[in-house]
């Protein structure tokens, strides 16, 4: 017989088993998933440990890197520092040794010459002014540098094939800062001819006569250097690739040595006044321009005097232009020296100089 105690707990026991069992499974399964949880969120933070140690470890050695890259950087750029300020410190070195010679060259000239009295400067030209007064003669002596070659050119008298002009009106009307007369002249009906052989602008004029008797030519090439001699073709003298020049008689110095001068120059006259143009080994110019009162032969210089003058100057070539009243030397508009004729004589070419 059951009693009645019996009868509630088995009906108590039938009653709440499945509740508690249903407890003890959500017990059992929640925490097997808190469990399943935990070990994740281990592994996601192993993982993320390690992705962070690698990136910590990859960072470090690019760090690594950048300061060796930087570093390299700097010693390369000590290194380019020192290399440029060597090859400067060569380049000027040598720069200055090159010039040294110029520089000494120049001196020794200059000092045959003496103290120049008047000195003209520019990125184009250097004029440098000397008095020649050897006791037997008086004159002026004109050094030039021609930094440009478009820092001398040859004009015509009223710059037309038959005209002339004084020198310093060729030097007003070009602004020109120096001028000298240039080649002889014939005069026919009123006009002025240039003598044989005369260019201008790198053409002839008159065409091409082959030197002859002690006629010889003069000029200006295209490079900036004195050309001149005596040319019996035409291709002879186009091979220097003259841009102007005249003609005149005699050649005083070739290549640095004396000519002979002709006995017919060396006595008519004696004495007179002279103008020459010639050029140095460092194709520096030298005009020399000698005063004389007349053309009688009493006064002036004779052509074996200024030979001997250049050579002993170190001249190389040198070219007598026409002279008597002819000679003529303008420098900043002012006439400087005598002209035999009491005044400038008008001529068909002048040689000018350009600042």
């Amino acid at each position: 017989m059951i009693t009645p105690v019996k009868q509630i707990n088995r009906f108590f026991l039938l009653a709440t088993g499945p509740l508690i069992g249903l407890l003890i499974a959500l017990f059992i399964g929640g925490a097997a998933i808190e469990w399943n949880n935990s070990l994740d969120k281990l592994a996601q933070e192993a993982d993320i440990f390690e992705t962070t140690a690698i990136v910590s470890a990859g960072l470090d050695q690019a760090e690594a890197n950048a300061k060796t890259t930087i570093s390299s950087i700097r010693e390369t750029a000590e290194l380019y520092h020192k290399t440029t300020t060597t090859m400067s410190s060569i380049v000027t070195t040598a720069t200055t040794a090159a010039g040294k010679p110029e520089t000494i060259y120049n001196r020794r000239i200059t000092s045959k010459l003496g103290t120049p009295y008047q000195t003209i400067q520019s990125d184009r030209i250097r004029i440098e002014l000397f008095k020649v007064n050897p006791g037997t003669y008086r004159g002026y002596a004109m050094k030039i540098k021609l930094k440009s070659p478009d820092a001398m050119k040859m004009t015509l008298g009223k710059d037309k094939f038959g005209g002339s002009e004084t020198t310093k009106q060729a030097v007003e009307r070009y602004k020109a800062v120096a001028g000298i007369n240039a080649g002889g002249f014939a005069d026919s009906r009123g006009e002025r001819y240039p003598l044989s052989t005369t260019m201008l602008n790198g053409k002839y004029l008159n065409g091409f006569e082959a030197s002859f008797k002690d006629l010889f030519f003069v000029g200006l090439n295209k490079s900036g250097q004195l050309i001149g001699g005596k040319y019996q073709k035409q291709e002879d003298l186009d091979r220097e690739q003259p841009l102007f020049g005249a003609s005149f008689v005699p050649l005083l110095l070739q290549n640095g040595n004396k000519t002979t001068i002709p006995p017919k120059w060396q006595t008519s006259p004696l004495r007179a006044p002279r103008t020459v143009i010639g050029n140095y080994k460092d194709d520096q110019l030298v005009v020399l321009v000698i005063d004389g009162r007349d053309e009688s032969g009493s006064s002036g210089a004779t052509l074996t005097e200024l030979q001997e003058k250049l050579w002993k100057m170190g001249v190389q070539d040198a070219y007598n232009l026409d002279g008597g009243g002819s000679s003529s030397l303008v420098v900043n508009g002012k006439v400087v020296n005598k002209p035999s004729d009491g005044a400038l004589r008008p001529v068909p070419t002048h040689f000018l100089f350009f600042k």
